[in-house]
């Protein structure tokens, strides 16, 4: 036997042998052994040949390589069955990874999802691939941290307006439109969904809205297409007034907010990688984190207020720009920041008095290169931190920013200073 046909990576269809290609057909027919899922094992059992064995991949994926691996030393002919194309969401990546490519042969069929979108009549060149066919996530909630097991979906239908996916027995079409309505879709959002492809009782349901769908029962097994109308919200640069924030008091211009101006500099003092992981520590209204999030779609920023109020106004706001990758806990630092993982970026609008400890905390905690950006509107502060990097042997510097911005005085318009503001940052790579 040739060793560029020792195994044959074989895609399946559940018209089973009907659908298969003569080439298909004469790699089963010739397998000393057969490895699959029970259900497609069912789909050729009756066309192998008499001494082959079979074996059923269901519990027992993490033994696949071995069991190929010790039929090709024995000389023996190997089809390992995957749904559809293995290449898409299949085994044959991860088989390759573990075995390398030599000595595999890939024999797709039509992938499902070409198959669905034939069905859904509509073209696919432009989605996103995704899939929640994994262990049981759970139901999805506001502020769900990266390691929830619907997490990277929900990042990828925020970022595409078309995403097709693989659900779960568990992780079924009616979870995600609870979760996608949960995330503020629910006017924009719409899924298609078919079901038991190729089989007697096929059912294709098209253009659903989420309060449709997360009331239905759709049959197993079943692949999703979701589709958003949404207008894309500015990533970075979002007006003062457009967050929902506290009144100032009497001696204060202004709401409690993190002003534009300043928040424009501390995320480009930040230099924010797309996956960064930040953590925004007196979150107040939300503003930096929210646009840090933004900034960094495949990253996630976890972010701290001690103040009931605003942090309302921070979960309101994140809701009101449907920033999902954002997770805000009341409380005052450094408390929680023991669970959450090492930040790449920091930013601290707010210390509660705890300034020098949570310096030196964030120091020990920042990757390699990590950036930790501060504003103090107090020459207290602004000299607490300086002392603190100093102390800790960081490299830093100092911003003064002072903007104006322009006022209507009667049919004419005058300059109104906005009090300074001290933007301090410090590196990784400099301690």
């Amino acid at each position: 036997m040739k060793p560029n046909n020792s195994c044959t990576l074989l895609g399946i269809l559940d018209d089973g042998w009907a659908g298969l290609s003569d080439t298909a057909r004469q790699r089963l027919a010739a397998a000393d052994l057969v490895i699959g899922a029970g259900r497609t094992l069912d789909l050729v059992r009756p066309y192998l040949a008499t001494g082959a064995q079979l074996r059923d991949m269901d519990g027992q994926l993490g033994q696949v390589p071995g069991w190929i691996a010790a039929a090709r030393a024995a000389g023996h002919r190997v089809v390992a069955l995957a749904t559809g194309d293995p290449l898409c969401h299949g085994i044959a990546s991860w088989l390759t990874g573990k075995l390398g490519p030599d000595g595999f042969e890939i024999l797709p069929a039509v992938s499902t999802l070409q198959l669905a979108f034939a069905r859904f009549k509509t073209a696919w060149q432009d989605i996103k691939i995704a899939t929640c066919h994994t262990a049981d996530a759970g139901e999805w909630s506001v502020g769900a941290p990266p390691s929830h097991g619907l997490y990277k979906l929900m990042r990828s239908i925020a970022r595409h307006p078309r995403v097709a996916l693989f659900t779960g027995p568990e992780n079924t079409p009616a979870r995600l439109a609870r979760a996608l309505i949960l995330a503020g879709y629910a006017q924009e959002a719409r899924l298609s969904v078919a079901c038991r492809l190729l089989l007697a009782d096929e059912a294709i349901y098209r253009d659903l809205s989420l309060a449709e769908a997360a009331e239905m029962d759709f049959p197993q097994p079943n692949v999703v297409l979701v589709e958003r109308t949404a207008t894309a919200v500015p990533a970075f640069g979002l007006e003062d007034g457009e967050y929902i924030q506290r009144s100032p008091r009497s001696d204060q211009s202004g709401g409690l907010i993190t002003k534009q101006e300043a928040r424009a500099l501390s995320l480009a003092k930040l230099r924010l990688k797309p996956d960064a992981l930040v953590w925004d520590i007196g979150a107040g209204s939300g503003s930096v984190g929210l646009e840090a999030a933004r900034l960094a779609p495949e990253g996630h920023v976890w972010a701290i207020e001690k103040n009931a109020g605003d942090a309302e106004n921070a979960r309101a706001n994140a809701a009101r720009f449907q920033v999902g990758n954002y997770t805000l806990v009341e409380g005052k630092a450094p408390q929680h920041l023991d669970g959450w993982p090492d930040p790449d970026a920091v930013f601290i609008g707010g210390s509660g008095g705890e300034l020098g400890e949570l310096i030196r905390l964030i120091l020990s905690r920042l990757k390699p290169g990590g950036r930790l950006v501060m504003n103090f509107v107090t020459l207290e502060n602004l000299a607490t931190a300086t002392a603190a990097l100093k102390e800790s042997g960081a490299s830093w510097d100092v911003v003064q920013l002072q903007a104006s911005r322009s006022q209507p005085i009667l049919d004419m318009h005058r300059m109104a200073a906005q009090n300074p503001v001290w933007i301090v940052t410090a590196s990784k790579e400099n301690l």
